[in-house]
């Protein structure tokens, strides 16, 4: 059992992309709806709390789906990721000492992930712990993790920065360890700083992943799990439900 952790799921999403009248996080995945996958896994975790469900478009489809085993907080406008989480924060701060962020949209996540995020955030004393994928290349279905941030490392192996790919080098382009964005907070230094993300971004959003660079700031410990390459995928598009599909199918063959 997971004591004093509370997981936040963003599934606020519509997902214009993938051209449904769906909620992303409902359309069908080998016959069951994507944010089926992750809640089975947060099942098997034995959870002190519910999971809390961060829920925006279409709200009620998503709750009749998913039912009353989970706690929902509504996000009312999409004002990204930063938002989401801080739309939980009235609700949740106080309760517990340790908050993980995943995502609905993100089916090949495992219970046994979660537990090791949180195990090495609490042995780190970290402000922040992340799950980091090292991959050998970009080829075939890893092709889905090119675009996401590059982890940049000291030479000790601790994090110096994460490093979008619009904002990476070519030398950094070239780097195969990724960041696809699992977090774990210590709760009292997320609820204090997700209050001081701004939207100064060509998207006018609040980013979750600008508090790494906030932890970064202020000389915050940031720890890192290695997880499974799969674990990272996440489906925004047609074609990657199609591959994301395929790749399920091919595991259970």
């Amino acid at each position: 059992m997971l004591d004093g952790v509370r997981i936040i799921v963003l599934a606020g999403g519509l997902g214009k992309r993938m051209g449904g009248e769906l909620p992303k996080v409902l359309t069908p995945l080998n016959n069951k709806p994507i944010i089926g996958y992750l809640a089975a896994e947060l099942k098997k975790l034995e959870l002190s709390y519910p999971p809390t469900i961060v829920v925006g478009a279409k709200a009620e489809m998503v709750r009749e789906y998913l039912g009353n085993d989970f706690n929902y907080v509504t996000q009312e406008q999409q004002l990204g990721t930063g938002h989401a989480v801080g739309c939980a924060r009235f609700e949740l701060i106080g309760t517990a000492d340790t908050i993980v962020t995943l995502y609905g949209d993100h089916p090949l996540v495992t219970a046994n992930m979660v537990k090791r995020l949180v195990a090495k955030h609490h042995e780190a004393q970290a402000a922040m712990t992340l799950g980091v994928v090292k991959v050998p290349d970009f080829q075939g279905w890893r092709e889905a993790l090119i675009n996401f941030g590059r982890v940049i490392r000291n030479e000790d192996g601790s994090v110096a920065r994460i490093v979008e790919m619009k904002d990476a080098t070519e030398a950094e382009k070239q780097i195969t360890e990724v960041n696809p964005s699992y977090f774990c907070f210590s709760a009292e230094w997320l609820w204090e700083n997700i209050t001081k993300l701004e939207n100064t971004n060509a998207q006018s959003e609040y980013y979750l992943t600008d508090l790494l660079q906030a932890a970064f700031d202020q000389g915050q410990k940031v720890a890192t799990i290695q997880i499974e390459a799969e674990e990272a995928l996440g489906i925004n598009t047609p074609a990657e439900l199609v591959k994301v599909s395929e790749l399920m199918l091919s595991r259970q063959a």
